[in-house]
């Protein structure tokens, strides 16, 4: 059995990433081609009880030191006991959000040295990651709308300042511009339905030629 692929979903809050990773994992379980939807910090149980830690609480309950430790030991786990698993059984696995997180959010954003979290990054997955990764690009402003009109809880970073949202623009946009074989970017201002296009463009530019 061939290995399964592994497809990330990044970008800033607000910018549509779970929709279209439901739309896509069902295009391609019609095409009979099994998958698994997932999301940072989560997937296990015990990387979802550490989402529970770092979305919630106020403000400045943890230094960017710390979250960028609380996500890595997520990631562990959820790559050792989730991911890993599921594509050495042939499953494409889509997961809303990654490694590229970390770097914008507690790197860019928070202010940890970039090195040192791929230091850290090197430490604990060595050369796993994602087979293509889409970056869903939008203006802040216009997310920061869609976040305040779904209705839910809002998350500690959910809450930062318009400028801390601008740079996490910023930092997704220049860590696309590093990997430019592995990204897929997104005009995630438009239709969801033109977002999907541009995602079935991308799959099949990636995984010659294929079809959802």
């Amino acid at each position: 059995m061939s290995r399964g692929k592994f497809i990330t979903f990044e970008g800033g809050e607000g910018a549509g990433k779970t929709t279209q990773a439901k739309r896509l994992c069902a295009a391609l379980e019609a095409q009979g081609i099994e998958t698994l939807l997932t999301r940072e910090p989560g997937g296990t149980f015990g990387a979802e009880a550490i989402r529970e830690l770092v979305l919630t609480g106020i403000d400045d309950r943890w230094s960017g030191m710390t979250e960028l430790l609380l996500m890595y030991a997520a990631r562990v786990d959820h790559v050792e006991k989730l991911i890993e698993p599921a594509l050495e059984r042939g499953v494409w696995v889509v997961s809303d959000r990654f490694a590229d997180s970390t770097l914008a959010y507690q790197g860019y954003a928070r202010g940890v040295d970039i090195e040192r979290i791929m230091s850290v990054h090197q430490a604990v997955m060595g050369d796993f990651g994602p087979d293509v990764t889409f970056l869903f690009d939008i203006d802040p402003v216009l997310a920061l709308k869609r976040v305040e009109t779904r209705g839910e809880q809002l998350s500690r970073f959910d809450k930062e300042a318009l400028d801390f949202h601008k740079t996490i623009r910023d930092a997704f946009l220049s860590i696309a511009q590093s990997d430019p074989d592995r990204f897929v970017k997104l005009d995630a201002a438009s239709s969801r339905d033109e977002i999907f296009a541009q995602i079935k463009s991308g799959m099949s530019d990636k995984f010659d030629g294929l079809k959802i």
